[in-house]
């Protein structure tokens, strides 16, 4: 059991500093190798390891590239409050109900990508401006914060793509300023969970050393290799989840 954790942290850190989205390796697994924990431990314990890769991932983005503080700043300020106030609900969130709302999400984020292939490839200046600057900070700091302490799996991802979409950064400044804003959001529910009593902390501990490692070898990656590579990244991650998560659900249908 702790050996598949291992591993899937290790390729969820991965994923996290490439594009965002570990949690939707790292949470499936918790809740299907180790069901004894319980859906909110399980959250828990997973952004226990998260914090630690995403927060390693953010230190090494901030070295190399720059980031846009004045969009990163307000939206981790935010988001540390509204992850902390989701993480107080996530206990009334069943875990059968999280297979097929992470299957539709993950749809909805192959189907943006994929009819907008030039999005995040060059960086559009020109879209920053301050409404736009405000209408992300809402997106990021609140409304996919709090999905992030409630449910969590994505949450990287669809900061990447508010970051993108809206103030038209490319997605290596995307996932830079998402590492800033996810720290910040996986913070704020460890706070809640841990103070409920709902971290599994050796557990989480060894998972997230594994999820460092996988961390930095994905931000020097993404730095590395650019925008385009990202984008593959996200596409074929999104679609790998989407069929193995469809499998799942059907067979258990049946």
């Amino acid at each position: 059991m702790i050996a598949a954790l291992l591993v899937a942290a290790l390729a969820a850190g991965w994923v996290d500093a490439v594009v965002g989205g570990g949690g939707l390796l790292l949470l499936p697994a918790l809740l299907v190798v180790a069901p004894q924990l319980g859906t909110a431990t399980a959250l828990g314990t997973n952004k226990l390891a998260a914090i630690c890769g995403t927060s390693t991932a953010a230190l090494a983005y901030a070295r190399r590239t720059t980031i846009d503080w004045t969009v990163a700043g307000p939206s981790a300020g935010l988001a540390l409050l509204c992850a902390g106030a989701g993480a107080l609900l996530a206990g009334s969130v069943p875990a059968a109900a999280y297979r097929p709302v992470i299957i539709a999400v993950l749809v909805a984020v192959a189907v943006f990508v994929t009819v907008r292939p030039q999005m995040g490839l060059v960086e559009h200046p020109h879209k920053r401006t301050p409404r736009r600057r405000g209408v992300v900070v809402a997106v990021a700091g609140v409304a996919i914060a709090l999905y992030d302490g409630l449910i969590g799996p994505g949450t990287g991802t669809f900061l990447v793509l508010a970051f993108t979409a809206v103030v038209g950064a490319d997605f290596v400044h995307g996932s830079a300023m998402a590492k800033i804003v996810n720290t910040a959001t996986n913070l704020g529910a460890l706070v809640v969970f841990a103070a409920t009593g709902h971290v599994a902390w050796l557990l989480g501990a060894a998972m997230a050393a594994a999820n460092i490692v996988g961390a930095l070898i994905g931000a020097r990656m993404a730095l590395r290799r650019g925008a385009g590579f990202v984008r593959i990244v996200l596409l074929v991650v999104v679609l790998t989840l989407i069929a193995r998560l469809g499998y799942l659900h059907a067979t258990s249908a049946q």
